[in-house]
């Protein structure tokens, strides 16, 4: 039995889990299967505070609730099951039910779990309703394995409202007491608690439905994640659980005596009342119960004729005239009126329960209607209407005085009691009818204001509703704060020509950190290779093509020439006179070509042959052989060949010899290399008739599969003996079919359907990728589907090289998800193209991200960016009559991310309005026909055409196996690697996973893009016939014999194909023998045990290294023995995945430091290292004899490098100290076999100026150690020097180890040989795994790629493999900023033809997520009353002029909704009233300023629980967690703001509804039942009972309605809740800002706050649960918004060198990288640091400016003129505002005044945020 100190440990040890605020479809779950609890999700909805228990019983609306959040979660594409635990049943009761209303509770409970149960089966077949006795049940954890659940949502018992609010209410009540409330709610509690544990310990994570919230098309909230319990925690879980009450096996109820006689009585109620009028489930329930309630004298005849004549209203009545407000009942009837209905429910409850009930139903096949069982409000009304004795005045029709009959004769018969309705004199019948007729409540007198804008209302034309007459909203913030110039700053963006003057000294600053960052790209450049490995060259581009065709001398047109297409397929002109004699000259020499390259050769085989090792051997023959010349290629790449192959065939020899065990891997790989290569030797050019011979000799030898050669007549005699010797060679056991199969697969002929292209200059490009380049040049867009090395990055440098052959001009747009992947691709611009031009300040091309530029943005012709910068500059109105023309292309990589909660909708903005042809790249669409048609219709709006080309096959295959690691592990050193062993089988402690083996659940079927190599399908192939019944038979033209002599990819894609259509054959009939196949390839990766022990190398006697116990689930212990064991099979390097910052650095940190403490081992105790020392050590004496001045260290100069010596001298020294050994040896160097570097990658001087570069950066020492040993951590919080290098040493192979988070998933050109999937997380989904496993298998390095599972439970493995990829939605993209944006760059552009057609584009064109007619009118409504806020908000004039602030609102456009927020603020003048004291009272004034800006951004809820632990933690903290309340002026400003917005949106709902709505809202959002009647011809259903008179709800829910609410709605949440259907609202999207206690009672984390006040990581981490990893990205964006604010204001207020462009803001984590590069940059150039900051623009106005006295408020104005007049329109526009104001509310305040206030404004957010920036900088310096 739980005790209560169980129930405080089992809270205790859930405060400690480590949770995470996700998006649970975009971010995490995607169509996985997961599992809703029923109970946590029916308290959340009985806990809705417009859900009516109390005084009435409003069952439907619970219902509806239910229905209405599952609902929500299908349409937003999610897939799950709903489980009841019978244990659980008490936990949905709200905290301090009293015992009368707990069995309403119960009831509905037992309904709403029936009628899903009915009413899915045939709405939602896939969609289960299950029961289980409890979360221990046996039937349980068998479904968990069977379902293969993700994870499971649930309620984790907290409560936000205090218990100790609830008290006065608990005392009132007679029936509660405070002590037994107080023990059930932590019961409850520990109960949820204990569950989640449950999960917890099951591999499960959960996601709380408590503090879920809706966001467009996202579900947020929290996810909790925790490790496994100890043994003593688990049995206090168990306990608690065990504790709980389940249901009875018998009847609950004490009145369900007998119940042989209840079910007798029951089916005589059936049986009496089929006929005319069916019985419905319904009415059979409600006269089952009243039998008893009649038989057991538990109620009167009053309550039973209320009763039943409710029941007939409920059958009858339309749903939306079912409204009834509060009832006046005294204390007295209201207890006999609750108590009948509390008797009732609990005899229903018992009823459902029984196991007669769901047999009677389905035997009559009654129609299940119970969701509508009982109306406690309509029941009451009619209570009320009755007298005691069953009597009533009420006139009622014949029609329902003959159904009444009807039922009461029926009750009567089954309980011997006389029931009648006795009705008043007629005379009843006098009352008016009409009076009582309900109508619509409908407010006919909404208007809106006054708008004008021709662009605009073309696409509103349908909208009808009335305007008010005056021509302004009356809004008291106007007398002091309308803006006196309009916002026109943007004409400054990217225009020079609108910039102010720069000084000579400032260009030269900015010329010298172009410069720098140049080479710095150059530098990354470099390591950038090609899809043959190498080095990229760049291409010198040279227009050819002239945009218009013009007139040669004598008038005629000239012809336009694409050099791209010519050389598809149009013959070029002839060469000149040069090329002519060149190439006359080259065959005429032929004969001296061929003996040149056969001499050469004999030289490079000369030195090959001294090579003792054959493994170095062949790898440098392979080097020789790929770098080639066509010419001698053409003469001696067979004898080559034929070198590989004698080579191996020598290593070959060697291993058959040889007894270990990895040996035959060993063998099986060199005889697959070897057949590989005879294979590329029937292709190879320069052949002979004796290397054919040889060959084939040594083809017959091994048996291996025969290869023709094409004749020859050449023959000449090879350059060196082969030695074959192949006599007593042993050949291959296998069939030839068998042997390709199992070994062979990585290296088979991948050629698909490829051909020669004169486009392509590298390489042979497949059939797909010859239609990409056909519709490229075409100029239309495309949409590639393709896997990660399926040759999709040669898309876009094709389409960049038309752009930069076509003209000067044109721009082409790459638009990348990450700022990892913006720097990669403008590094392999630099390295692929080159071009000259004839103007000064043009550029091929440009970065642009908001950390910063290299080059100018709109000056080149390839720009490279993020989403956020592209729409920026396509809403520049300066860019629309220049930069936006000139835009050619788009090209969208990773597309994708369109479906990620933060960026999506900018990507979705950007693909509506793109002004020209897109390329849309992804390698992860889960629905690309769905999204192919989108985009295609968006496209052809604009005029483009759209195709989608799709391929589905790697060039390279994934193996993929799970890492088991030893239980002890000794570390001597790295393990020498293998030599031409792929993949990582055979290897202790990993199990290989067979594709097919993921796939447990059969219910998710096939994911379309499950791939299988060769060997994957040859191993299927015999599982399926090796259970193989007559029933399921395999083909025999299955077999791999029937496949050709040698088998190419091609054929096994085919094979693979016919074997997948099987096995889903099998897969969804039960008695195949599907599960046995997948049970059969399981085998491997469940048989395998951990190692017992694993020594990485041959133990050595002479050096004592001691074992090390490995913890399995100790992710920082097991990464160096997995490590190592990639290390054997030569499989690095790796990439590390793991989704936490913190742990990749904590795994890099344990690495290295094992490394370390391995080698100072090897240090003592290494007799082998002591004499190599020794040897040192007199080597150094030895060189201070020979050489005294040196032994003191030169002066840097060359004058005395060269003192005393000559240059001959020098020499002679410099090639003796290459030959000794010592020369390049130090003792302090990472010791061979303890580092991961490959040290023959990158020069010594290379590491040395990175290795200082990274030191002036104050690079932690650490990190510099760790890439010394070639480990390096990539995540986004590095510093972006750091991460190139990471980047850089990578791809170089210097680096062989990383370990990193999603930044090197996306795109990012590093790829590898192994993947590591380092532990689990909430962010490993299947589309994240798939982009991140896409790096395995490096094309032109790597023929296999492979992908290990560490630390991941196997359930999850299979989860990812068999799971299919997400499907891509969408968002309500026109947003409130886009519209005023969008206003903006009309307006000031002065309506230019690329603003209108981009309006034009964006409200035309479909919705991705919002598609049809019906949503279009929908869609522009809320545009039409998004208009109207922001012009009753003073931001847009009646003509679409933006105003005020409409510049600062723009800018915080990623804010959205807080920047109209804090436009409420400052323009009803609440900044004005704090900031004026901030010359007197700074402290207070600041820190109530950072307490409004951390309501406004950042805003990150806390957990429900945390309120739990408050006290406790504030105690331990320096952070208070709960952020402060609001100032109570603001508060009210703010809540102003909010009731305004409401009745704005109230009447968008309100004119839809009466223009669009026709249908009747009467049917439940998930099942789709429809309920209530239609009786509305018959005036008795109207007018009875009286309560019923008022007029309906009409923008209300009718479902919500019954509750007693109408169309008076008290916050925007609560309309967006409870709107009727039919109406599209998204609470996201209305500009709102909600405030605590009254739109939500969720408290806001106070993590910017309390870093203010504290500047404490630490605290941040523990007390704020904040992860040490975000901190800096979280405290970055709000720096960002006080930096927006800060310039925006600076504009505003026209200060002198303070409008900085919007685009150049960055954060105050940024600005210090920034500040540091520019420092590197300036030290050559003699000047200090070109970074300019916000703050130091604050800083720099003088107090003077700053104090508001007349004579600089004179200057200000000045400043303020001297602005407008470089810009006319802006003059008449500041003298028109002058006018106003001396007519208007202004004359009270001079204009002197309010640049006081204004000063004072800026003042304050410049001291704040440099305060705020400081405390950054301090902590991550």
């Amino acid at each position: 039995m739980a005790h209560q100190k169980d129930f405080s440990k089992i809270l205790e040890l859930y405060a400690r889990l480590p949770t995470r605020r996700v998006d649970l479809v975009g971010d995490y779950a995607g169509q996985e299967l997961f599992i809703v609890e029923g109970d946590g999700l029916l308290l959340r909805c009985f806990d809705d505070p417009d859900l009516d228990f109390h005084e009435g019983f409003q069952l439907l609306h619970a219902v509806y609730a239910v229905e209405h959040f599952l609902q929500g979660l299908l349409q937003r594409k999610c897939v799950f099951d709903i489980v009841f635990f019978d244990a659980h049943k008490n936990l949905c009761i709200p905290r301090a039910t009293p015992s009368v209303r707990r069995n309403k509770y119960l009831l509905a409970r037992a309904i709403i779990i029936r009628h899903l149960t009915v009413h899915l089966q045939t709405s939602h077949p896939h969609l289960k309703v299950l029961t289980f006795a409890s979360a221990l049940d046996e039937a349980f954890q068998q479904y968990l394995v069977a379902s293969g659940a993700y994870f499971v949502m649930t309620h984790d018992g907290a409560n936000l409202v205090d218990l100790e609010h609830d008290r006065s209410a608990i005392d009132r009540s007679p029936d509660l007491d405070f002590t037994a409330v107080e023990r059930e709610e932590l019961q409850r509690r520990a109960s949820f608690r204990s569950t989640i544990f449950t999960f917890l310990d099951h591999g499960y994570n959960v996601a709380l439905i408590d503090g879920l919230e809706w966001m467009d098309t996202k579900i947020m909230t929290v996810v909790v994640e925790g490790p496994r319990r100890s043994k003593a925690s688990s049995n206090i879980v168990d306990t608690v659980l065990r504790s709980q009450p389940s249901i009875q096996s018998k009847s609950a109820s004490t009145h369900l005596a007998d119940i042989d006689d209840l079910q007798k009585d029951v089916e005589l109620i059936a049986q009496s009342t089929a006929g005319e009028d069916a019985v419905t489930e319904r009415m059979l329930l409600t006269l089952a119960t009243l039998c008893v309630i009649l038989k057991g004298k538990l109620g009167k005849q009053r309550v039973v004729l209320a009763t039943l004549i409710h029941l007939l209203l409920i059958t009858e009545r339309p749903l939306s005239n079912r409204h009834i407000g509060p009832a006046t009942i005294d204390v007295q009837k209201r207890h006999e009126t609750e108590d009948f209905i509390g008797t009732f429910a609990e005899i229903a409850t018992a009823l459902l329960h029984e196991a007669f009930w769901n047999n009677l139903c389905s035997k009559a096949s009654l129609d299940s209607d119970i969701a509508d069982l009982i109306d406690g409000r309509l029941f009451v009304a009619v209570w009320r209407e009755l007298a005691d004795d069953g009597s009533t005045s009420a006139a009622f029709s014949p029609l329902l005085l003959a159904r009444l009959q009807k039922v009461t004769d029926t009750l009567s018969a089954s309980t011997g009691t006389q029931i009648r309705l006795i009705t008043k004199s007629e005379q009843a019948q006098s009352r008016s009818l009409a009076q009582t007729t309900r109508t619509s409540s409908t407010n006919k007198g909404a208007t809106i204001l006054p708008f004008s804008d021709t662009v605009f209302e073309k696409h509103m034309r349908s909208i009808r509703i009335s305007v008010q007459s005056s021509q302004e909203p009356s809004s008291r913030s106007n007398k002091v704060f309308r803006e006196l110039s309009h916002w026109h700053n943007a004409k400054r963006r990217l225009d020079p020509k609108a910039s102010h003057a720069i000084s000579d000294r400032d260009k030269a600053r900015a010329l010298r950190r172009n410069q720098f960052f140049m080479a710095e790209m150059a530098g990354y450049a470099a390591s950038l290779t090609g899809v043959t490995g190498k080095i990229l060259e760049p291409d010198l581009i040279t227009v050819s093509e002239v945009e218009k065709p013009g007139k040669d001398s004598i008038g005629r047109t000239k012809e336009t020439i694409d050099p791209l297409k010519q050389r598809k397929g149009q013959t070029s002109k002839a060469p000149s006179n040069a090329k002519a004699i060149i190439a006359a000259n080259v065959a005429a020499k032929g004969g001296g070509i061929a003996d040149k390259a056969i001499a050469a050769w004999k030289t490079v085989r000369a030195n090959l042959d001294a090579e003792r090792q054959l493994q170095s051997r062949y790898r440098k023959t392979r080097i020789y052989l790929r770098d080639l010349s066509d010419e001698k290629r053409n003469v001696v790449e067979a004898e080559v060949q034929y070198y590989i192959l004698a080579t191996l065939l020598k290593m070959y020899r060697i291993l058959c010899k040889q007894s270990e065990m990895d040996a035959q891997h060993q063998i099986d790989g060199v005889t697959a290399l070897m057949f590989s290569t005879v294979r590329e030797l029937t292709a190879a050019r320069g052949m002979t008739k004796t290397i054919i011979d040889q060959v084939k000799s040594v083809v017959k030898a091994l048996k291996l599969p025969d290869v023709e050669f094409a004749s020859t007549s050449v023959d000449r005699k090879l350059s060196f003996d082969a030695d074959l010797r192949l006599s007593d060679i042993k050949s291959i056991a296998s069939s030839h079919a068998e042997f390709q199969l199992q070994h062979c697969g990585p290296y088979m002929d991948r050629n698909l359907d490829s051909a020669p292209d004169p486009r392509v200059k590298t390489f042979h490009p497949d059939g797909w990728q010859r239609k990409v380049l056909d519709e490229l040049d075409a100029d239309r867009s495309i949409f590639v589907v393709a896997p990660t090395s399926a040759g999709k990055t040669f898309i876009s440098f094709y389409a960049m090289e038309k752009i930069l052959r076509k003209n000067d001009d044109s721009v082409l747009v790459y638009v990348a998800p990450t700022k990892a992947l913006v720097n990669q691709i403008g590094a392999e611009i630099q390295a692929r193209f080159k071009k000259s031009y004839r103007h000064a300040g043009r550029s091929v091309w440009a970065i642009h991200t908001r950390d910063y530029r290299i080059n100018n943005p709109s000056g080149c012709q390839i720009l490279v960016t993020v989403p956020h910068i592209l729409q920026i500059m396509l809403l520049s109105p300066s860019n629309a009559k220049s930069w936006c023309q000139k835009v050619k292309c788009i090209i969208f990589d990773e597309i994708h991310c369109i479906g990620q909660a933060e960026d999506g909708v900018v990507w979705e903005q950007l693909l509506l309005m793109a002004p020209c042809p897109i390329i849309a790249l992804s390698a992860t669409v889960g629905n690309p026909e769905q999204f192919n048609a989108w985009l295609t219709s968006t496209q052809q709006s604009s005029g483009f055409e759209l195709t989608m080309i799709t391929h589905q096959h790697r060039f390279s295959d994934l193996r993929k196996f799970v890492y088991k690691p030893p239980k002890t592990f000794t570390f001597n050193g790295l393990p020498e690697p293998a030599f031409a062993t792929l993949g990582l089988d055979g290897l202790n402690g990993l199990a290989f996973v067979h594709p097919v083996a993921s796939l447990v659940n059969k219910s998710r079927g096939m994911p379309q893009d499950l791939s299988l190599e060769a060997r994957d399908c040859f191993l299927l192939w015999k599982s399926m016939v090796r259970h193989q019944t007559k029933e399921f038979p395999v083909d025999e033209k299955l077999s791999p014999d029937r496949l050709p002599q040698v088998i190419r990819k091609a054929h096994i894609i085919g094979w693979e194909q016919q074997l997948k259509a099987l096995l889903r054959l099998w897969m969804v009939e039960d008695q195949s023998p599907f599960d046995k196949v997948v049970e059969d390839l399981n085998m491997p990766m469940h048989e395998s045990d951990r190692p017992s022990r694993y020594m990485s190398r041959a133990e050595d006697a002479s050096v004592k290294i001691e074992d090390t116990n490995i913890d399995a689930d100790d992710l920082y212990q097991t990464t160096l023995p997995l490590l190592c064991k990639l290390q054997e099979r030569d499989a690095l390097p790796a990439i590390l995945f793991n989704y936490d910052r913190s742990k990749c650095e904590g795994i890099c940190k344990t690495i290295v430091k094992q490394l370390k403490d391995a080698e100072a081992a090897f240090k003592e105790s290494s007799p082998a290292w002591k004499a190599k020392i020794r040897g040192y050590e007199q080597y150094l004496k030895n060189k201070s004899k020979l050489n005294p001045k040196k032994a003191a260290p030169a002066k840097k100069g060359k004058a005395n490098q060269d003192e005393g010596t000559s240059k001959a001298d020098r020499m002679q020294e410099a090639a003796s100290e290459e030959a000794d050994p010592y020369a390049n040896f130090s003792p302090d160097a990472a010791v061979t076999g303890f580092h991961f570097a490959n040290i023959a990658k990158a020069e010594a001087a290379e590491l040395a100026a990175i290795q200082k570069e990274l030191n002036r950066r104050g690079l932690q020492p650490w990190l510099m150690e760790s890439l010394m040993r070639g480990i390096g951590v990539h995540h986004a919080g590095m510093n972006r020097k750091y991460r190139q290098a990471v980047e850089m040493l990578f791809r170089k192979g210097f680096l062989r180890v990383v370990i990193a988070t999603g930044t090197l998933a996306l795109g990012i050109n590093m790829p590898c040989a192994t993947v590591v999937f380092s532990g689990d997380s909430v962010f490993l989904t299947a589309l994240n795994f798939r982009q991140a496993a896409g790096r395995a298998g490096r094309r032109g390095f790597d023929l296999l790629g492979n992908v290990v599972f560490q630390n991941i439970q196997t359930a999850k493995v299979c989860r990812l493999l068999s799971s299919r990829l997400p499907d891509l939605t969408g968002h309500f993209p026109v947003t409130t900023t886009l519209i005023l944006r969008l206003f903006t760059l009309l307006h000031e552009s002065g309506h230019a033809k690329y603003a209108v057609d981009a309006v034009n584009s964006l409200l035309s064109q479909p919705r991705l997520y919002l598609d049809g007619p019906a949503f279009k009118d929908q869609v522009l409504h809320h545009l039409r009353f998004s208009i109207e806020y922001l012009r009753r908000h003073d931001l847009l004039s009646a003509e679409g002029v933006p105003l005020n602030f409409a510049g600062l609102t723009s800018h915080l456009y990623y804010t959205e909704n807080s920047s109209f927020a804090l436009n409420a603020l400052l323009k009803e003048g609440y900044f004005h009233e704090l900031c004026s004291d901030i010359d007197t009272s700074e402290s207070r004034v600041i820190r109530t300023l950072m307490i409004v800006m951390a309501h406004l951004f950042g805003r990150h809820p806390c957990k429900h629980s945390d309120k739990e632990f408050i006290e406790e933690t504030v105690k331990r903290s320096p952070s208070v967690v709960f952020l402060p309340s609001l100032p109570d002026s603001a508060s009210r400003i703010l809540q102003h703001h909010n009731d305004q917005t409401l009745q704005i949106f109230s009447t968008y709902v309100q004119t839809f509804v009466d223009q669009h709505v026709r249908e009747p809202d009467n049917r439940l959002p998930l099942t789709g039942l429809s309920v209530g009647g239609n009786h509305d011809h018959d005036q008795t259903f109207q007018s009875f009972p009286s309560s019923l008179d008022e007029p309906p709800p009409r923008i209300r829910s009718p479902f919500v309605a019954l509750s007693g609410h109408t169309d008076t709605f008290t916050s925007i949440p609560s309309l967006c809740r409870t709107v009727r259907s039919g109406v599209f609202l998204e609470e996201s999207v209305i500009p709102h800002l909600p405030l605590q206690p009254h739109d939500t009672l969720t408290p806001l984390n106070a993590y910017l706050y309390d870093f203010y006040m504290h500047g404490d990581i630490t605290a941040l981490e523990n007390a704020n649960g904040v992860r040490k990893s975000d901190v800096w990205f979280l405290l970055n964006d709000f720096s960002l918004v006080l930096a927006t604010i800060l310039t925006s204001l600076g504009n505003y207020m026209r200060i002198p060198d303070g409008e900085t462009d919007m685009e150049d803001l960055v954060g105050g984590g940024d600005e210090a990288n920034n500040k540091d590069d520019e420092a590197f940059a300036a030290v050559d150039s003699g000047y200090g640091s070109a970074a300019s900051s916000v703050a130091d623009l604050a800083t720099s106005v003088s107090s003077a400016s700053l104090n508001g006295t007349k004579g600089k408020k004179k200057k200000v104005e000045e400043s303020w003129e001297t602005e407008a007049d470089k810009d006319a329109v802006a003059e008449e526009e500041d003298a028109a505002w002058d006018e106003e104001e001396e007519d208007g509310e202004l004359q009270q305040q001079t204009r002197g005044e309010v640049e006081k206030g204004f000063v004072d404004i800026y003042k304050a957010f410049s001291k704040l945020k440099r305060e705020f920036d400081e405390k950054f900088r301090a902590i991550f310096a």
